[in-house]
């Protein structure tokens, strides 16, 4: 694939999660749109280090880290949801002012 096309897969991918991540009103939706904008980070990462520096894993390397940390904020922020779910009895984001009790 050419630099064009994955950079372009890449734009298309962050500006899909950053647009839900604003427009979302559900949590899980937020958290789904957080994981887009990692995924389109770390297709940047891979590119830019197999384009300029095939020789040394370096992108690779912080892309593994990216998605160790992807994965943990998402355990903890499902965990998180489902507290609230259970508190709260919903997801919105709007609806979940945890501050008033």
């Amino acid at each position: 694939m050419m630099l064009e096309h994955v950079l372009c897969l890449s734009v298309y991918l962050f500006s899909i999660g950053i647009y839900g991540l604003i427009t979302s009103r559900s949590m899980v939706r937020a958290l789904m749109c957080l994981e887009l904008i990692l995924n389109s980070v770390n297709i940047n990462l891979v590119t830019f280090s197999d384009i300029f520096d095939s020789r040394q894993l370096k992108g690779e390397i912080f892309a593994i880290f990216v998605i160790a940390i992807a994965a943990a904020e998402a355990a903890i922020g499902l965990a998180i949801v489902s507290s609230i779910h259970r508190n709260r009895k919903s997801t919105r984001i709007n609806q979940s002012n945890l501050l008033n009790n």
